[in-house]
């Protein structure tokens, strides 16, 4: 059975053998054929679609061919037109380069003509102007042979004369331009004056340099001059003030030229009198607590004055200077009420001109700082006052104001001016100083010899206390004309030379007269 399914395998097996190769062959066979059939089907298809290109190639050639003959004959067309434009505009410049060329020929002709007749007659006018001077030194000559004068002689009468018409009409031009101004300004003047002083009313009084302490009893001036004199000696050293006892009842009097220290002495000797108990120790004692309480008090008045005009920042050290100006007074008025005063009068002639009230009220409290130390340092209130506001950092407004309220050095701001123009209103109120009689009378003599030294001037009268100077003149030497150039001139001479508070008014009076007799 075994061989038997042996023998069936081994004979299907060789029946497959056999039959393998043959199919195969009968495939490959039939495959060739149907890929020969294909071969020439696709060699056909590839004949046809490489004539077909070729006749597309050949066409899109003719084509090309065409668009760039067209394009070529486009450009050329361009180019053309182009040319011919530019060839018309080239023509165009040649023809008004021509033009040109030919009105310039033609101007310059016209400019040579116009040469040759100017130089034809600037020959003429030479040959006349020879001709004319000539003829105008002839007529110089016949003229000088008619008149008697020289040419220099004629002239010097003619300018004399063209001087005295020239000096009168100056004359009445300076006096009716001085009129209208002096009208306008003394207007506003006035009216800014009238008005600050009107709005400021302050209080003045006469400083000496005494002053008289009210004592209870006679009594009590031993008890002051103590045993041997020790107790006033004491008071004497210690406040550097003189005691005067006299027999002026109740009343002691200290005298001393440093009112601080006078200040002090009367402080502690009322102190002294009160308490009763006067002995070395205790005056020394009374003289240490017043001296505290002066300190304070000038501190103090400091900060009010400050206060009182409405100025603040000011430095502690500058506001206790300040309060030291209270115990000095000059030509009799109190140095603080006068700053004070200037303060107010600058802060109101500032509202009405239109500037820095605060900055003009600042520079008129500080003007005279430099007076609370003057004694004590050497050189002028003015320099001193620089120096102190210099010191403590003051505006450079405030410093020129100090440095020129007396005119040392020029203003550099309005606010200079207003507060020289304020001191000059505080310090020429009538009672607000007082002036000796000697310099009083030395300033009218110097009033009328400076006026005497004018030529023409026959007499002159210092009037009204020196507020007006009459000049009386002599009418042969001085004309209506020379008058006002006169009293100009004497006024110009009085403000370089003398010194005085407000104004001086220089009256000229020239009289003639006729007298004659009936006989």
């Amino acid at each position: 059975m075994a061989s038997t399914i042996i023998v069936a395998i081994v004979a299907v097996v060789v029946a497959l053998l056999i039959a393998v190769p043959v199919t195969c062959k009968v495939a490959v066979n039939n495959k060739t054929q149907k890929d020969a059939e294909i071969v020439g089907t696709a060699e056909d298809r590839a004949r046809s679609i490489i004539d077909e290109a070729l006749k597309a190639a050949e066409t899109k050639k003719r084509e090309a061919l065409l668009e760039v003959k067209e394009e070529s004959l486009r450009t050329k067309n361009e180019l053309e037109k182009e040319t011919k434009e530019r060839r018309n505009e080239l023509q165009k410049y040649e023809r008004r380069v021509l033009s040109k060329e030919e009105s310039v020929d033609k101007k310059a002709d016209v400019v040579e003509k116009r040469e040759a007749e100017c130089t034809a007659k600037i020959a003429e006018l030479q040959k006349r102007e020879k001709k004319v001077e000539e003829l105008e030194q002839k007529g110089v000559q016949e003229l000088e042979r008619i008149s008697g004068l020289t040419s220099d002689q004629a002239k010097d009468e003619l300018l004399r004369s063209v001087e005295d018409d020239v000096k009168v009409d100056v004359a009445r031009l300076y006096k009716e331009l001085e009129h209208k101004a002096k009208d306008e300004a003394d207007k506003k003047a006035k009216e800014y004056v009238v008005n600050a002083i009107q709005k400021c009313a302050v209080d003045h009084v006469a400083e000496t340099t005494i002053s008289v302490v009210q004592l209870p009893s006679d009594e009590m001036k031993g008890r002051i001059i103590g045993r041997e004199g020790r107790n006033i000696r004491t008071l004497e050293t210690l406040t550097g003030v003189d005691l005067i006892i006299d027999d002026t009842p109740e009343a002691v009097v200290l005298s001393a030229f440093d009112p601080i220290r006078r200040e002090i002495a009367r402080v502690a000797l009322e102190k002294l009198i009160v308490d009763g108990r006067i002995h070395p120790a205790r005056i020394e004692e009374m003289v240490e607590k017043a001296q505290r309480e002066v300190e304070a008090q000038i501190r103090e008045d400091g900060e009010n004055a400050a206060m009182d005009v409405g100025v603040h920042g000011i430095h502690p050290e500058l506001l206790k200077l300040l309060g030291r100006m209270k115990f000095r007074s000059s030509y009799g008025q109190n140095a603080l009420k006068h700053s004070i005063e200037v303060a107010q009068l600058s802060g109101i002639l500032a509202g009405e001109i239109g500037v820095d009230v605060r900055m003009a009220k600042r520079a008129g409290l500080l003007h005279d700082i430099g007076k609370s130390i003057d004694h004590e340092v050497e050189g002028s209130h003015i320099q001193i006052g620089v120096d102190l506001c210099k010191k403590y950092k003051e505006s450079p407004i405030v410093i020129n104001t100090v440095a020129s309220h007396h005119g040392d050095v020029e203003p550099e701001s309005l606010i200079a001016c207003i507060v020289q123009a304020a001191d000059a209103i505080s310090a020429a109120r009538p009672g607000a100083r007082r002036e000796t009689l000697e310099t009083y009378t030395n300033r009218l003599k110097q009033l009328e010899d400076i006026t005497n030294e004018f030529k023409g001037v026959d007499k002159s009268f210092a009037i009204q206390a020196g507020r007006e100077i009459r000049v009386m003149v002599v009418p042969e030497h001085v004309t209506d004309a020379d008058m006002v150039l006169l009293a100009r001139d004497i006024a110009k001479q009085i403000e370089a030379e003398l010194e005085y508070p407000g104004q001086i008014k220089v009256n000229v009076i020239r009289e003639s007269r006729a007298v004659d007799y009936a006989k």
